[in-house]
């Protein structure tokens, strides 16, 4: 029988044990006085990556001040894991679930395994998977974070009509980096602007992986004017790699708005990045879950789609000129 890591956290901060699914763990839990719909289960990869993390704490902190009761199951990466947890949740106890799917293509595979309504964050199901009020995701349009990153870059160049650019990608398969990436590109065929991508590839959102590919790029000799990082860890990785190299001079923008991204653009490191507001994600999925275990449709709350698909939390610019307020 494999172990789940399953965390909870009473009003008094205590830790209790309990079983979901006949699997014992330890885990992490927000309480709040009477939901009106049940307790609800997130499912959760893990709290390794920064914004995971970030999200994972605005989920819990959201259904505490609303007064919802979570349970959050950290499942790894493992689909079999998320499957068997979600399949028993309605017999657990559970009347609606937030889940950040280990793999996005196997939202389906998800949804078979209950009939419970389900959120999803932070990596997004194709459109034709969502179900108005039942399957739901939650979180930021990832094609405006390219776009803004782009425009920034383009206009710190002074508009050129061509480009050379290397882009640091997460995490292979996830919405989130094919969104952003695709965005860059698409941006400057649009303002008729000829991209070069000189380099890309799949950093995995880490710090090391993509100082690693900057020193495998340096010695091929290629020449590029700028650097995007699907998130603000690989912008921290490039811009480390280009600080001792001598090129410090070259632009490198990320994604998340990280404390560690908004404190290397103070100091002049970064140049940019935009705000993916993990509080304000974490707030909306509980809002929805909470309406949607309730029987109640999302269409009253606040950045909700017309098709009742999604709800929307707004990228926000980050630069010098206004990282102060981020930090």
């Amino acid at each position: 029988m494999k172990r789940l890591n399953i965390r909870k956290f009473t009003s008094v901060f205590c830790c209790i044990i309990f079983a979901v699914s006949g699997l014992c763990g330890c885990g992490a839990s927000a309480s709040g006085g009477g939901s009106g719909s049940g307790k609800i289960l997130f499912v959760q990869l893990d709290n390794e990556d920064t914004f995971r993390a970030a999200l994972g704490a605005g989920i819990l902190d959201a259904a505490s001040s609303q007064g919802v009761t979570i349970d959050e199951v950290d499942t790894g990466d493992s689909v079999a894991k998320q499957v068997e947890v979600i399949s028993t949740a309605a017999s657990s106890g559970y009347s609606g679930i937030i889940c950040r799917l280990a793999d996005v293509n196997t939202a389906l595979q998800i949804e078979d395994a209950t009939q419970l309504p389900i959120v999803f964050v932070n990596n997004q199901p194709e459109e034709d998977r969502l179900s108005n009020s039942k399957y739901v995701y939650v979180g930021s349009p990832e094609k405006e974070s390219g776009r803004y990153q782009a425009e920034y870059v383009w206009n710190k160049l002074g508009k050129p009509s061509e480009i050379n650019i290397v882009i640091m990608r997460g995490e292979k398969g996830h919405s989130a980096t094919e969104g952003r990436s695709n965005a860059v590109r698409d941006y400057f065929m649009e303002n008729n602007v000829k991209v070069n991508i000189v380099f890309s590839d799949y950093a995995n959102w880490s710090t090391d992986k993509a100082y690693e590919y900057m020193d495998i790029l340096s010695k091929q000799n290629v020449s590029f004017d700028a650097v995007f990082c699907n998130n603000d860890s690989m912008a921290l990785g490039v811009v480390d790699y280009l600080d001792k190299h001598g090129k410090s001079d070259i632009p490198v923008v990320g994604v998340d708005a990280t404390a560690d991204g908004c404190a290397s653009i103070a100091a002049g490191g970064m140049d940019f990045t935009v705000l993916q507001s993990a509080a304000g994600q974490g707030a909306k999925a509980v809002e929805a879950i909470h309406a949607m275990a309730g029987g109640k449709s999302i269409s009253d709350i606040e950045g909700a789609s017309d098709n009742g698909k999604y709800i929307w939390v707004p990228f926000e610019r980050v630069d010098a000129s206004n990282v102060s307020q981020y930090q």
